[in-house]
């Protein structure tokens, strides 16, 4: 299936309509082009950070305009950020979203994780790992060759075959300006997958995301309502249905401390889901901060559980970025240095 029509939408930050990106819309939107691909920007995609926060109403309507709207092949978000969580009432009252959703691409990371639990909830797969904003609009003279291949590679087929590690991580960029065109990031060396524990092959279908994003269905610290809305929507998914899956974690630009950290992971473990799931992928954490630190976390933590644990994924908040199909069969081989991909199981 090659993608004919993207629809982009800002379902969490309203950034992509504030004029100091102009440049890097501008970027996006000719390389999407030069693909032979129509861009839509939904109705209210681009108004901006202050009205994208008054109004989660809207947000939702976009969404659900993207589904409906069967010339849009692609649902591709415009960025992470904030509350997407706060779209919640107005695609489950009534079931509103289940009505309308159907299967399309679904392409998002960060906050995003929120949608798309919300997504698995009315039985939609989607891709996870990439953005317009941080990657079909990167600020080097083109996408970064790994980012491409998988998005790439979703465009013109659909799906993907399976995830190999990258070859080298690269430095965040800290100047987003105009200035920043044409100027790439210093890399590294990548070490590949790391296996900490466990089995070095599993399978299963994933699911998961951005760490903080899932801490915010357990933790109110950072949103008042987050716990209540996702219990009141039963966002977070049972241990039923974490049977068997195989869980994704990566952690966000804030680069939380190692005591942060520590209590996501036991929020995760105290709720039962390392008792169930068949292995859990986990993603390097941006500019390597805290590599050692995490990964002792992980072993301190987990360490009677008898799940298989993967690590330094280029997934999520560090680049390169692949692109995780959820709720497709993945079959792990550490040893081999690949995850593979079956969408006929």
């Amino acid at each position: 299936m090659k993608v004919k029509k993207i629809g982009i939408v800002s379902l969490s930050s309203g950034i992509m309509g504030e004029n100091f990106i102009q440049h890097e819309l501008n970027l996006g939107k000719k390389r999407l082009e030069e693909y032979g691909v129509a861009v839509e920007f939904l109705p209210h995609a681009l108004k901006g950070l202050e009205f994208i926060k008054q109004h989660p109403e809207c947000r939702a309507q976009d969404l659900l305009d993207a589904f409906q709207d069967d010339s849009i092949d692609m649902i591709l978000t415009a960025i992470g950020g904030d509350d997407t969580y706060r779209l919640l009432p107005y695609l489950f009252e009534q079931d509103v979203l289940k009505k309308v959703a159907k299967q399309k691409i679904f392409l998002g990371f960060s906050d995003i994780t929120m949608n798309h639990l919300m997504l698995h909830k009315v039985g939609i797969q989607s891709f996870y790992g990439q953005a317009f904003l941080p990657d079909v609009c990167e600020l080097s003279t083109e996408m970064l060759p790994y980012t491409k291949s998988y998005f790439e590679e979703l465009l013109t087929t659909g799906r993907i075959k399976e995830i190999r590690p990258s070859d080298v991580w690269y430095q965040e960029r800290e100047d987003f300006s105009e200035k920043g065109l044409g100027v790439s990031m210093p890399s590294f060396p990548n070490q590949g997958f790391e296996l900490l524990k466990g089995n070095a092959q599993f399978s299963g279908p994933v699911l998961g995301g951005c760490l903080e994003s899932m801490y915010d269905c357990f933790d109110s610290s950072r949103y008042a309502d987050s716990v209540q809305l996702t219990q009141k929507y039963k966002l977070f998914p049972t241990l039923e249905d974490w049977s068997g899956k195989i869980l994704l974690l990566e952690t966000s630009e804030e680069r939380p401390s190692v005591e942060l950290y520590r209590k996501m992971i036991q929020a995760l473990k105290q709720y039962g889901i390392f008792d169930v799931v068949s292995g859990v992928l986990v993603g390097k954490p941006q500019n390597e901060i805290h590599y050692e630190e995490y990964k002792a976390v992980l072993l301190e933590e987990l360490e009677d559980k008898g799940v298989s644990i993967v690590y330094n994924m280029n997934v999520g908040h560090a680049t390169p970025r692949c692109i995780v199909p959820f709720g497709v069969h993945a079959q792990v081989d550490v040893d081999a240095q690949v995850i593979r991909f079956d969408y006929n199981k």
